[in-house]
């Protein structure tokens, strides 16, 4: 009963850190913060890996080793699946560097956000926000230049509408339009907030329940460290939930920006 009496100044404590804090330097005046920090860290460790990728894959016909393979099928699948499969064969080409680039940097800034003491990229609003801003440009951008710019205003609205209702159709697109970039940060930002959140919370229990038994090992404190294994197995099920999380919020990302590239260059 002690454990979880502790339990919600111990969540509050666990909530204060994940806010801003300074890694180097001052964050009121000019310092880097953790989050910005271990963002480095994620794309550092991105460029290792392309490169270890293009220096294994280099004058091979056929891919070798687990780690070539896995590579290649992630690539591939962002190429077949999201580009190709959303944007076209005729226009894939063009989109393909940002859209992997993007699909690439969400995947591995979540993946190193599930290791304990780490706050990459993804785990602040601020990143999530500049990614989708990115996107929103990225896609409005290649819109006009697919159809102009009136000629891309035009197009939120379906050709052959009464005037009244393609007026307020329009009106709406605008809105939903702008209101992407604001779905596509929070999305990806409250998924992976939420998920920190939870695995912080069984790591608690795992840990007072245990330090419960070990200041006390007494007979009847000994159900504590079955409580204490049980919560290690439910926090370990869910790490591996948040490896999952992790890839398909990378997937649902760039998935969502291909399907806005799509409508942006389409005449209708």
């Amino acid at each position: 009963m002690e454990v979880f009496n502790r339990l919600p100044d111990e969540i509050q404590g666990l909530v204060s850190r994940f806010g801003s804090t300074a890694a180097f330097g001052d964050v009121k005046s000019v310092g880097i913060t953790q989050y910005s920090f271990w963002m480095f860290v994620s794309c550092a460790l991105l460029l290792i890996i392309v490169f270890a990728f293009k220096k294994r894959q280099a004058g091979k016909l056929v891919p070798e080793g687990h780690f070539v393979n896995a590579m290649e099928f992630l690539v591939e699948f962002v190429r077949d699946d999201l580009v190709v499969g959303l944007i076209g064969k005729d226009r894939w080409r063009q989109h393909f560097p940002y859209l992997a680039s993007l699909f690439f940097f969400v995947l591995i800034n979540d993946i190193v956000g599930i290791i304990p003491g780490m706050h990459p990229g993804t785990g602040s609003i601020g990143c999530t926000a500049a990614l989708a801003l990115v996107s929103f440009i990225y896609f409005v951008w290649m819109g006009i230049k697919a159809n102009g710019g009136w000629g891309y205003i035009k197009s939120l609205a379906p050709a052959g509408l009464p005037g009244p209702i393609a007026v307020l159709v329009w009106v709406i697109e605008v809105f939903s339009t702008l209101l992407r970039p604001i779905t596509l940060a929070i999305r990806l930002f409250c998924n992976m907030y939420a998920g920190h959140i939870v695995m912080g919370t069984f790591a608690i229990l795992a840990s007072d329940f245990f330090m419960s038994f070990a200041s006390s090992p007494a007979l009847a404190a000994a159900p504590n460290v079955l409580i204490s294994v049980a919560w290690i197995l439910v926090l370990i099920i869910i790490y591996l939930v948040e490896i999952l999380v992790a890839a398909i919020q990378a997937y649902v990302f760039t998935l969502l920006t291909a399907v806005y590239v799509s409508e942006a260059e389409e005449d209708d």
